[in-house]
């Protein structure tokens, strides 16, 4: 163990990395380790210990970054390392992977690596496109009981409970091309039937622009929309930006094109909303 740990060192490698191996990663070009390791160098020398307080310094660094849907999808699944290039999932993703690099003391692009496979695979282990966390119901369960996440829905002012089957991907499979395979489609259905009825918390969009509930709210706390779609649980991540005591969603923005901060404080811009209904919240988990 210790010429493990004396080379792990030399490497810039946590010894306890167990992230896909090189032939088993897809990266969007040859800048993207420099550009992570330049983002978790700025991350070490800010000298934040809070973890929303890093997830909100990371997302300002990536402010600008073009927003480009099904950067995850290819003929076979591969851990995607994509900085460049973002949606409103892979953003929050590479956020809990910079954050949870940097509050382990790290510096290296592969221990992002690690990270970002432990929270976006069931388990924390990629095999193949049954093995990712589709349905951020699933992911949060996986990721809470691992303890990388919590859901802080439960512990805001007031709440509601929803209750839903959350099968969207079979019900519509001619979108998904993995799906044309009957066994990866199969297998997707069976993880889907543990969401029969799957109730869950959330806070009702009206409420949202309560003193107390933009209090309750903080720079940095993950937020998934929830949708009327039927079979589907959240529509849209992002995260929480306070500005003069307003809670505005900062988040890789289709319509905008790009990560932004969005003009309309948080519940204005859900009022406009007709198919969300509310917000669930998640953090970070850390001693």
């Amino acid at each position: 163990m210790r010429h493990l740990l004396i080379l792990a060192t030399i490497l810039c490698i946590s010894p306890f990395a167990t992230a896909a191996t090189i032939q088993q990663m897809r990266f969007h070009c040859a800048d993207d380790t420099t550009a992570i390791n330049d983002l978790l160098r700025q991350g070490a020398n800010s000298k934040l210990a809070n973890p929303a307080e890093l997830v909100s310094f990371y997302a300002h660094r990536l402010l600008g970054t073009p927003y480009v849907a099904h950067t995850l999808e290819g003929d076979t699944e591969k851990l995607t390392i994509n900085i460049h290039q973002l949606d409103c999932t892979t953003f929050v993703e590479t956020l809990y992977a910079l954050t949870r690099t940097t509050l382990a003391g790290r510096t290296s692009w592969r221990d992002f690596a690690h990270h970002l496979e432990n929270l976006r695979y069931r388990a924390g282990k990629m095999t193949d496109y049954t093995s990712r966390l589709h349905y951020i119901s699933e992911w949060i369960i996986d990721n809470s009981a691992r303890g990388n996440l919590m859901d802080a829905t439960p512990d805001m002012p007031g709440k509601l409970y929803l209750v839903k089957d959350i099968d969207f991907m079979t019900k519509h499979r001619q979108s998904y091309k993995s799906l044309a395979d009957s066994a990866t489609f199969l297998k997707i259905r069976d993880y889907e039937m543990g969401f029969r009825n799957h109730r869950f918390p959330y806070v009702k969009k009206e409420w949202l622009g309560q003193k107390k509930y933009i209090e309750a709210l903080r720079s940095g706390d993950f937020i998934g929309l929830v949708t009327k779609v039927k079979g589907l649980d959240i529509s849209h991540l992002g995260i929480i930006e306070k500005i003069d005591g307003k809670a505005y969603l900062l988040h890789a923005s289709m319509t905008g094109g790009k990560v932004q901060i969005e003009p309309l404080e948080l519940h204005e811009m859900l009022r406009r909303n007709k198919d969300n209904i509310g917000i669930r919240v998640f953090r970070i988990k850390h001693d």
